[in-house]
């Protein structure tokens, strides 16, 4: 009998036990850590577990279809990468296995501004589409470079993380005394003109200058200047708020991904999904919704669509793939979470995207 393959994960629970064994303790913490008492952070998962859904049934799901289109941009099934800094902390080969691994699996990857390698170098290895994550500079001449060094490369949207006036009290960091690797920081900073850089810098130094340096009145009308300067969707990650989702529909955004920052910020902040749906019904249609934070299920991307959202981001279940298996982990970690997406569909009674809507959602 011929011998079956060995099988490391099934589910992504399951590739963050193997990741937790093969990176550095610091490392790992880093990566599944959130702020202060990490009550937003667990929210973000029970949210969606207490969220029941009602399947339809005696309907033909023989033939489905997970395709959708995000910002007119097709994608395979409604899932993107969300933006997480420095990938070879987790990986040799970061952020270029994962750019390569989003193309064959047909969905987009956000870049962080964080990378560890160039943006050009990953635009190379990029064989799909690839959005820049954006954090805004005090030199309003760095966030333009910055852009436009994107732009030439053949980014497709720049998505504005908008909830980080300063970082979130990430205690699990504090004890385990951990900075983002210096390589990281200079690599992304220098040939910036930014005043005080050099090569000999210490980690704590380059952390006090990126954080100078990121520390800035970022307001309305410094997004209003940054749409005069691309040509380039914009959206804005880390809406909670219909209000602020209301005032980004007003000053032209093209779309809004409504996020906690996976727990990172404001503890004590409610979970992405359970202030999707009135974000969703404040925008009307106007610009596009996306939903970030606690996505580990097919399951939980059917929630998120069926309250209204165009597509999700996943994070932190994506690095523990690459932690654990490079490029091919996060081929198959896409690839799980297709395969729930589209069980998910199909037991739920929907054979096209457009077929899911809110009265899959119990109502409580």
């Amino acid at each position: 009998m011929k011998k079956k393959p060995k099988v490391s994960a099934v589910n992504l629970a399951e590739f963050e036990a193997l990741a937790r064994k093969r990176l550095a303790k610091d490392v790992f913490e880093a990566l599944a850590g959130g702020s202060d008492d990490e009550v937003t952070l667990a929210e973000n998962i029970a949210a969606f577990r207490r969220m029941a859904m009602v399947p339809r049934v005696l309907r033909d799901v023989s033939n489905r279809k997970t395709n959708t289109t995000v910002l007119g941009q097709a994608i395979a099934f409604p899932v993107l990468l969300a933006p997480i800094a420095c990938l070879r902390r987790f990986h040799p080969d970061g952020e270029l296995a994962v750019v390569r691994a989003a193309a064959s699996a047909g969905t987009i990857c956000i870049v962080s501004t964080g990378a560890c390698y160039g943006f050009e170098e990953i635009a190379q290895n990029a064989k799909g589409a690839i959005w820049l994550q954006l954090y805004a500079y005090r030199d309003k001449g760095i966030t333009q470079s910055l852009v436009q060094r994107a732009e030439a490369a053949g980014y497709k949207a720049i998505c504005v993380t908008v909830d980080v006036p300063l970082s979130g009290r990430r205690e699990r960091d504090y004890r385990n005394q951990y900075f983002y690797p210096g390589e990281m920081l200079y690599r992304n900073l220098k040939g910036l003109g930014i005043k005080g850089l050099t090569p000999g810098m210490d980690d704590a130094q380059l952390h006090e200058i990126s954080r100078r340096e990121l520390t800035v009145a970022l307001t309305w009308d410094y997004l209003d200047w940054l749409k005069s300067v691309t040509k380039l969707p914009v959206l804005l990650k880390g809406i909670l708020a219909t209000d602020d989702a209301r005032r980004a529909v007003n000053s032209g955004m093209d779309g809004i991904v409504v996020s906690n920052h996976g727990g990172r910020q404001l503890d004590g902040a409610p979970a992405s999904i359970d202030v999707l749906r009135d974000i969703v019904t404040a925008v009307d249609g106007r610009l596009e919704v996306l939903l970030d934070s606690g996505v580990r299920r097919g399951t939980d991307v059917l929630r998120a669509l069926a309250l209204g959202a165009k597509a999700v981001l996943v994070g932190r279940p994506y690095a523990w793939a690459l932690a654990a298996e490079g490029e091919k982990g996060v081929s198959r970690a896409l690839e799980m979470l297709r395969e729930e997406f589209d069980t998910a569909m199909a037991l739920a009674g929907c054979s096209r995207v457009g077929e899911i809507d809110a009265s899959l959602i119990l109502n409580r």
